[in-house]
């Protein structure tokens, strides 16, 4: 079952999202978070991108796996998660978010972190992530705690993008009044 993805300009994408317990329906939640990625073919989703204000995302590398096969295929669930630390040298890369749908940007983060997290059994796992999947934990990360990839850009390159946010925003505007 698979959820309307939140655009930029509803408020939701700005809020903290707060620890799922074991009386949530982790299974139900996640269910929603892949259909809903793998409809949109998206390569992470968080809680708060289908209006779900819980800390969780999922991660599915298959559609980069078709474009550069030196990526490695990877399909994961991130309950409740926490970044313990990051790597000093920073990496560049192009993001883009389904909830800015059309704008991609280069983005500077740390090529390395080491996580916490639990899995849809609630067992805590520790590891360190590098490459695609540190970069797509620090995106979907990111929106648990109400940030955005263009937070991340400078002032100009912001203002340079105002045109098509803005369109972004009407667009969450005609959704919300569909969903009222």
């Amino acid at each position: 079952m698979d959820a309307p993805i939140i655009l930029y300009g509803s408020p939701v994408l700005r809020k903290h999202s707060i620890s799922i317990i074991e009386e949530d329906n982790i299974l139900k939640i996640t269910e929603m978070l892949f259909d809903t990625l793998k409809k949109a073919e998206g390569i992470g989703l968080s809680g708060p991108q289908i209006n779900i204000l819980k800390r969780a995302f999922v991660i599915d590398t298959s559609p980069l796996v078709e474009d550069d096969i030196t990526i490695e295929r990877f399909e994961g669930v991130f309950i409740n998660p926490v970044i313990i630390d990051r790597s000093a040298e920073p990496e560049i890369y192009k993001e883009g978010c389904l909830s800015l749908p059309g704008i991609y940007e280069d983005v500077e983060r740390p090529g390395k972190v080491l996580v916490r997290y639990q899995d849809i059994s609630f067992n805590t796992i520790e590891e360190e992530l590098d490459g695609i999947k540190a970069r797509i934990f620090q995106h979907e990360f990111d929106h648990l705690e109400g940030i955005l990839f263009i937070d991340k850009l400078g002032l100009l390159k912001r203002k340079l993008l105002t045109g098509n946010l803005n369109r972004i925003k009407k667009l969450s505007e005609k959704q919300k009044n569909i969903r009222n």
